[in-house]
């Protein structure tokens, strides 16, 4: 479950406006550097369906120049928590339109998250052994429909099985095409089944997709070429935590791992890459130096002490990033983009709120009430 971004509530005066410029993003045009960052939210209905409250949502938040959507899951394999949404059945596609439609008629642009838990996710959950690059389970807990529950034992993906779970990234990005989704954004990060591959220890394989650095990125190019085969370059970001320890996934030699995955995705062109502050700066304008596309930077630690803010926006734009993701600060904030483009206080959000479902603390939070 990937929450973003928190901390104080002004913004000093910034001396830069490139974050409310315009941006060619993909075949998008977008009005502001801002991006909203994937963010679950476990409110989906029974099916993984869409709902009404999730069209409010996201539509309050249309301002944005680009929203991603929270992870939604391409296989009933591939869900990592209970509430979340899916797009791997007509009825769910169905259920995404209202919401897609709702975004764009408020002038917005929304990609879906194509998120595949691996390991990550419980036989309470969804009914089925996880599955992951190699039989590590995840360390500490996952979440399951009654709490909490240790990290299953996960069943390793013959080498044949690999392409299949690949595939499924692209065949989700056909639905989300459909839907109504500007693009799809894969999840790279945080330890879910892309980010196990890239792992030096959730990873032992010994096949074509373990091992070396160059098998080790094979899984997350093999399902980026798929989706791009599928639904364009132009309509395909992916989203990726360098060094990030989630899960307990360790990666060795970041910095090769990750020149050697942006060199393989740089010759497919996809619309952006979106990193996290999840190594250090170092590495991370090292990375950005590397990458001759579009580059969303998520600028502070995901799940970290603190929110993203309007200096570090503008810290990273300074350091090469061509758009910024917020994520917690979108949430009690529909308005942030104003917020930050004229400096008014953020309002807090209430953690209490964050997974418990319902619309309190969702579609809740009003925009800012100017004096009269």
């Amino acid at each position: 479950m990937t929450l973003i971004d928190t901390h104080s509530d002004t913004h000093p005066e910034i001396h830069s406006d490139t974050l409310f410029t315009g941006y060619r993003l993909g075949d998008l045009t977008v009005p502001n550097r801002v991006v909203m960052a994937p963010m679950s939210r476990v409110r989906a209905a029974a099916g993984g369906l869409a709902t009404p409250s999730m069209a409010t949502y996201y539509a309050q938040r249309a301002t944005a120049g680009l929203i991603v959507s929270e992870g939604v899951q391409p296989s009933l394999i591939g869900q990592s928590n209970p509430g979340t949404p899916g797009l791997h059945t007509d009825e769910q596609v169905a259920s995404w339109r209202p919401v897609t439609a709702a975004v764009h008629a408020n002038g917005g642009r929304i990609f879906a998250q194509i998120m595949h838990g691996g390991r990550v996710s419980h036989p309470d959950t969804n009914g089925l052994v996880p599955v992951g690059p190699s039989a590590v389970p995840a360390v500490g807990e996952v979440f399951t429909p009654t709490g909490p529950q240790p990290a299953p034992m996960p069943r390793a993906l013959e080498t044949a099985e690999v392409p299949e779970h690949a595939q499924s990234y692209a065949a989700a990005a056909r639905r989300a095409v459909d839907a109504g989704f500007d693009g799809v954004e894969l999840h790279g990060a945080n330890g879910y089944l892309i980010s196990q591959f890239l792992s030096s220890n959730a990873n032992l394989r010994t096949d074509r997709y373990g091992g070396s650095v160059a098998n080790r990125v094979r899984f997350a190019v093999e399902a980026v070429e798929a989706t791009i085969d599928a639904v364009g370059a132009a309509r395909t970001g992916i989203r990726l935590s360098p060094g990030g320890t989630f899960w307990g996934v360790e990666e060795k030699d970041v910095p090769e791992l990750y020149a050697v995955l942006l060199g393989e995705l740089a010759r497919l062109e996809p619309a952006y890459v979106h990193l996290e502050a999840t190594a250090e700066d170092e590495i991370l304008v090292a990375l950005r130096r590397a990458w001759p596309g579009a580059l969303i930077m998520n600028p502070v630690l995901p799940m970290g002490a603190r929110r993203a803010e309007r200096p570090d926006a503008e810290r990273w734009l300074g350091l090469g990033a061509d758009l910024i993701s917020f994520g917690r600060a979108f949430i009690a904030n529909p308005d942030l983009v104003e917020r930050l483009r004229a400096g008014l206080p953020l309002a807090a959000e209430d953690a209490e709120t964050y997974f418990q479902g319902g619309d309190a603390g969702y579609v809740t939070y009003p925009a800012y009430q100017h004096a009269a």
